[in-house]
């Protein structure tokens, strides 16, 4: 039974892709710290908070709302990992990594969302 935000699986991968999104960006041009590593970096962060914070709400709907900021902080991020290894600023490897990532991400968070418009 999930008795907190932490006990949910979609939020804990979403911290692990947090924290490979931050080695990802730490060798970003310096003058991207305000660019486009700070945006890769609010959206990737983004999609664990608002999990938790819809978690914490008092209603199913509150929760699913949440849920759907996170989705869309999630297109966000992967938007911008493109734009990334576009640049050059990721290597196919790292940047594929990271795809895949939030591919996982995506498929538990839809899951989840489904699950609750079931009940």
């Amino acid at each position: 039974m999930v008795k907190s935000y932490s006990d949910l699986i979609v939020w804990n991968k979403a911290i692990d892709l947090v924290t490979q999104v931050y080695r990802a960006t730490q060798n970003f041009p310096k003058d991207e710290l305000f660019g486009l590593t700070n945006q890769i970096r609010r959206a990737a962060i983004s999609i664990p908070s608002n999990i938790a914070e819809g978690r914490g709400r008092l209603t199913k709907g509150e929760f699913k709302l949440f849920l759907g900021h996170a989705r869309g902080s999630l297109a966000e991020l992967e938007t911008q990992i493109v734009i990334a290894k576009n640049l050059d600023y990721l290597d196919d490897i790292e940047g594929n990594k990271l795809l895949q990532q939030i591919a996982e991400v995506g498929r538990i968070l839809n899951g989840l969302l489904s699950s609750i418009k079931k009940q």
